[in-house]
């Protein structure tokens, strides 16, 4: 089902605010189907693994703490060119360059706080929603 899935997380500083209903209204009411959704608490050792990809990037620690600072829902979503459509409406990394009425402008407190991940390629949201589901729990 390449192209018609992508993966996303509601952060943990979204989480904390209270924002969990209303991003997830956003998501729904954008036409996206929840083919699975789970809360869960990111170990270091998890969110490490989940984040390799910027091992060498000089913000990768502070990601990783941040992401095992609180619990995140996550997420496999189901519509037509979903990562492109799913990108459009949480909008730009930073929030403060992101567009009015996108998720991360409403809810994104820093660029890394923006409030939900978004799978940035069709490829990266198979990956990534396998990191978090099984086949059985995506349905």
């Amino acid at each position: 089902m390449t192209g018609k899935l992508t993966f996303t997380m509601i952060k943990p500083s979204a989480v904390e605010a209270g924002h969990s209903g209303k991003i997830l209204d956003m998501i729904i009411t954008a036409g996206f189907h929840i083919r699975g959704i789970k809360k869960v608490k990111l170990s270091t050792a998890q969110a490490g693994k989940f984040y390799e990809v910027h091992k060498e990037r000089p913000f990768y620690q502070s990601l990783v703490a941040y992401m095992t600072s609180g619990p995140v829902y996550a997420m496999v979503l189901e519509k037509e060119d979903a990562v492109n459509t799913f990108r459009k409406l949480i909008g730009a990394t930073n929030p403060a360059e992101a567009e009015e009425g996108t998720i991360r402008k409403k809810f994104g407190l820093s660029l890394e706080k923006n409030a939900v991940h978004g799978s940035d390629s069709d490829e990266n949201a198979i990956i990534e929603s396998h990191f978090f589901f099984s086949e059985l729990e995506m349905n």
